[in-house]
């Protein structure tokens, strides 16, 4: 075991070598975009931006600056985080639900399954119908739903998978003194399922922003990532888009680790270390 650790790269390594490798397969893609258009005679010049090389899209997040970027990325984070709490919240109690009740165990799951089923565009469609239009700046509600709808089903399967990986033998030994159901998952279940919640919830992170910048893409927003994107795009500036796009996966992934971190400490048994 030791040899084998050793004979690995350190983490940052890891990371640099992946992202240099990233950017090197970006410039080749860039270059052979334009040489691909340049070999058309009937492609218009600005196709060749389509695929922009990294300085243009990094030039193009300095043009816009750190107050645009902070007044869009506000919002939809927002939106995604309010979705995020709701839809993580639902999807526990319904959890906790079928664990006191097994009998509705497969109304939930249905529940859970539609949801995730559904098209989150045309659930989007439907909701910009019936939902009002915000004040100026402020969070949206059809992003706030399906930032909610993207998490539920995710955190609804892994809390149940979770809640029943408790011991059967401690499991009984609440039952031969008494203990209710609700006490085998206040006392029990909560303690066991805690890996399996925690890793279905730092899933969801990036699931949640998704969902909210889908449903800035429907409209009634002022502000927002997928409303920049839209005005972006409309004004054919590629180096942009791309920039909130990938500014967007760097804030999905921040997001991400932020959650693996915490649950490195909440469960550190859960990730192969030591408490």
């Amino acid at each position: 075991m030791t040899s084998e650790r050793q004979g690995r790269f350190p983490a940052w390594a890891t990371s640099a070598l992946g992202a240099a490798a990233i950017v090197a397969l970006w410039l080749l893609a860039a270059w052979l975009w334009r040489v691909g258009v340049a070999a058309d005679p009937s492609a218009p010049a600005s196709k060749a931006d389509a695929v922009p090389y990294p300085q243009d899209v990094v030039a193009a997040a300095l043009s816009a600056g750190a107050e645009y970027f902070g007044r869009h990325f506000g919002v939809s984070l927002a939106e995604a985080g309010i979705g995020y709490v709701v839809g993580n919240a639902l999807a526990l109690v319904f959890a906790g639900v079928v664990l006191v009740l097994p009998a509705i165990e497969g109304i939930v799951v249905q529940i859970a399954t539609i949801t995730y089923c559904i098209p989150i565009v045309a659930m989007g469609a439907v909701l910009i119908v019936m939902t009002p239009i915000p004040d100026a700046g402020e969070p949206a509600l059809t992003p706030i739903v399906l930032a909610g709808l993207s998490v539920f089903f995710t955190t609804v399967v892994g809390a149940l998978l979770g809640l029943k990986t408790a011991e059967r033998s401690v499991l009984d030994v609440i039952t031969v003194y008494g203990g209710s159901r609700f006490t085998q998952l206040r006392k029990v279940r909560l303690i066991s399922a805690v890996p399996a919640i925690l890793g279905a919830l730092q899933i969801a992170v990036p699931a949640a922003f998704l969902g909210a910048v889908l449903g800035e893409f429907f409209g009634k927003v002022e502000a927002g990532v997928g409303r920049a994107m839209m005005i972006a795009q409309t004004n054919v500036d590629a180096p942009l888009v791309w920039a909130l796009a990938l500014a967007s996966g760097i804030a999905a992934l921040a997001g991400y680790g932020i959650l693996g971190l915490v649950a490195r400490g909440v469960a550190p048994w859960s990730k192969g270390v030591s408490a």
